[in-house]
């Protein structure tokens, strides 16, 4: 576009039409055409004044559907908020837009984010019947890889190349986990140097806005916008940032220290617990924030007026999946005054002592660490539902969680394609508010591996 090769409505349309292709993939859930029509054309006036908004001006991009949009719906692929208009955006949505983005519609996920294989959302419904009717067929329409979650939407739609960047949250490995599948960029800020307002909370004290794209300049680059503090959003650093211009431009000094790096082992011993702490933490907040939805204040009412109690009850029947509602009475009965002490206070001194242990790893001179982002190549959806997938798909995200109770910074990058020749990503982990260095060294990690991109 820089070149004039391409004007902004050319790619606009181009990306539309991909998106209909696409279709089948069941990526976007809502297809902002029109909008994101208006947005290019604003943006190819600019560009003809050279009065560019900034590195993102003109570049589509895709949002996760738990992410406030105004005049755009946003229901988290769940029937309890269908049809919900926010009255604005998410302030990194808002980010995006300022900056001159193309906002291409919202993606697919697990309801309200729970999960790590986005198929247990309202729109991905369609397969799971289709296998409840028919257990023991090898239908081909059955036979497909699963992307993780529960950012698989917006994955897909970022290797499908109907997006450029694309926004999402990472709770517990959402963006890591399908980076990981996808052959993609996942990258998790940060606790605190992005905003989470106008998130759709799942876990307050772990959500972050995570950031997908297909190499880590352009992670780098949609970082840079969306930092710093917002006065909407308490947890988010007061210091200013200065701005990271040294993203995609200035990566010499420091590539030549990782030359030169020193490869040692640690250890982060309370890792082993950090499924079930994770799980006892974030059910226990989601029993807290789905609590407002129960068909009075927000969302779907059911017909039912036999008494309050009943209401509430088929409401929440009629719309949650069982998911979401396992994990709603398991979080109540975590909170119980009985069971406080023995679960969730229990918990939150194990989320203590798995940060100290990462604390202990950087001071013993340790800058960046290594993991495998997942333990698996991407399952395919007949194999995963033999087994017990509840188990199976928490154990994939050991590394991924452990990070999110810590607050630290971590990115998923493409690494290899053993056995069937499908991707895995390796994860580094840096020190808080390292972020920088993080991805200083994830580029030259990406520049030794120089993994090929999908093609679809």
């Amino acid at each position: 576009m820089t070149q004039g090769q391409i004007t902004p409505t050319e790619l606009c349309q181009k990306r539309l039409s991909l998106i209909k292709k696409t279709k089948f993939l069941n990526a976007y859930i809502t297809v902002s055409e029109e909008e994101a029509f208006k947005q290019a054309e604003e943006s190819e006036r600019r560009s003809k004044n050279e009065q560019s908004l900034g590195d993102l001006d003109g570049i589509p991009i895709a949002v996760k559907d738990n992410f406030s949009t105004s005049g755009i719906e946003t229901a988290c692929v769940s029937n309890m908020l269908k049809g919900y208009i926010p009255p604005s955006n998410a302030t990194v949505v808002q980010k995006l837009l300022d900056q001159g983005a193309l906002l291409m519609g919202k993606t697919n996920l697990d309801e309200f984010a729970m999960g790590s294989r986005s198929t247990d959302g309202v729109y991905s419904k369609q397969y799971r019947e289709k296998r409840k009717q028919n257990p023991h067929s090898k239908n081909e329409d059955l036979d497909w890889l699963m992307t993780g979650g529960s950012l698989g939407g917006t994955a897909v739609a970022m290797s499908a190349f109907t997006c450029y960047v694309a926004l999402g949250s990472a709770t517990g490995g959402s963006t890591r986990n399908p980076a990981a599948h996808c052959t993609l960029v996942g990258f998790k800020p940060s606790y605190g140097l992005v905003s989470h307002h106008g998130l759709i909370p799942l876990v307050n004290l772990m959500d972050v806005p995570g950031i997908l794209t297909r190499c880590v300049d352009d992670a780098a680059v949609e970082l840079s916008v969306l930092a710093g503090h917002d006065t909407n959003d308490c947890t988010t650093v007061q210091d200013p940032i200065n701005p990271f211009i040294w993203f995609g431009r200035c990566y010499t000094v420091f590539l030549v220290q990782i030359e030169g790096a020193k490869v040692i082992e640690v250890s982060i011993p309370h890792t082993s617990y950090s499924i079930v702490c994770y799980h006892v933490l974030c059910m226990s907040e989601v029993a807290l924030n789905i609590a407002r939805l129960d068909g009075l204040q927000y969302g779907h009412r059911c017909d039912i007026d036999v008494s309050t109690q009943s209401m509430y009850a088929s409401t929440r029947q009629e719309v949650f999946n069982d998911v979401v509602r396992g994990r709603i009475l398991s979080g109540n009965f975590f909170l119980l005054k009985e069971n406080w002490e023995n679960y969730f206070i229990k918990a939150q001194k194990v989320q203590r002592l798995i940060a100290n242990d990462f604390a202990n790893a950087f001071n013993f001179g340790v800058d960046v660490l290594l993991t495998p982002t997942i333990l698996s190549e991407a399952v395919p959806y007949l194999e995963f539902i033999k087994g017990d997938d509840r188990t199976r798909s928490s154990y994939n995200d050991i590394f991924t969680q452990a990070v999110n109770m810590a607050g630290l910074p971590a990115v998923s990058i493409p690494a290899a394609r053993p056995n069937q020749g499908l991707p895995v990503g390796l994860q580094l982990t840096g020190h808080a508010f390292c972020d920088q260095q993080l991805l200083t060294v994830a580029k030259w990690f990406e520049k030794q591996v120089q993994f090929p991109v999908i093609q679809l």
